[in-house]
């Protein structure tokens, strides 16, 4: 049986402003979820190095919490448990339509879904980016924290200005790879009803049968994104690499 393709139905018309719509959102939710966890890694961090016996093991706890039990499962608590659980006149104003709400692209953040889905991504990923700060962290020249030491560096001064930029460099690349993860798993925040990419593809599917054509547009768009932040995020370490080469070139 010859395979037959109908594009137009997945890339005109309805169908079109759905996968306009959930690319957007999975963009946005991506942000936000990356925004969240750097924010919580960095306060991790601190946390294990600076807090004694009690933040190392607070820190082993969160780690262990939220390594340890699926994504989904994840969502699915924040989304149905835990927000039931808030105050109700706050989750009544979050159900408001509220102007700063949207987003560029017409995407509403300030909703149950984008929330939950922004906050289950950034507490999951946080737990795996401070286990791979830690090892770049461990790579950090011992002679050097004893320098800083000598000259009567803080816990906290020496974690912000000799350890953390130094253990972000060195654990870049893995670092780099649970970002592009947080993106990747953002799909499963349609199982919460989240409008990203995934939901609208499966839209698509239930209204005009294009099931084929519009999982291969999404699959394609997941791949731009991933390629995309690839190259945003090696921007800075390619541009040190060229100076390093052009500086070489200049000493010779």
């Amino acid at each position: 049986m010859a395979l037959h393709l109908d594009w137009a139905g997945v890339l005109t018309g309805q169908p079109a402003q759905w996968i306009l719509s959930g690319f957007l959102t999975t963009i946005w939710v991506t942000l936000a979820g990356m925004l969240l966890a750097t924010a919580l890694t960095v306060l991790l961090l601190a946390l294990r190095l600076t807090g004694g016996k009690a933040g190392r093991a607070a820190v082993a706890v969160w780690v262990s919490l939220f390594r340890n039990t699926p994504l989904l499962v994840q969502l699915l608590f924040w989304y149905f448990a835990a927000w039931n659980l808030l105050p109700l006149s706050f989750r009544q104003y979050v159900n408001d339509d509220h102007a700063f709400s949207i987003l560029p692209g017409n995407v509403w953040w300030f909703t149950p879904e984008f929330l939950s889905s922004a906050w289950a991504l950034g507490l999951f990923t946080a737990a795996f980016l401070v286990e791979e700060i830690q090892a770049g962290l461990h790579a950090v020249p011992r002679g050097q924290i004893e320098a800083a030491e000598s000259q009567g560096f803080s816990p906290l001064a020496l974690f912000r200005w000799v350890l953390l930029p130094q253990g972000l460099h060195n654990a870049w690349q893995p670092v780099v790879g649970q970002y592009l993860n947080l993106m990747k798993l953002s799909s499963l925040a349609t199982g919460i009803g989240l409008g990203e990419l995934t939901y609208q593809t499966r839209q698509i599917e239930s209204y005009n049968a294009h099931e084929l054509e519009a999982f291969a547009i999404g699959s394609v768009l997941y791949l731009l994104l991933g390629l995309v932040m690839s190259v945003l995020f090696n921007v800075s370490q390619s541009w040190r690499i060229l100076r390093r080469a052009a500086g070489g070139q200049r000493d010779r």
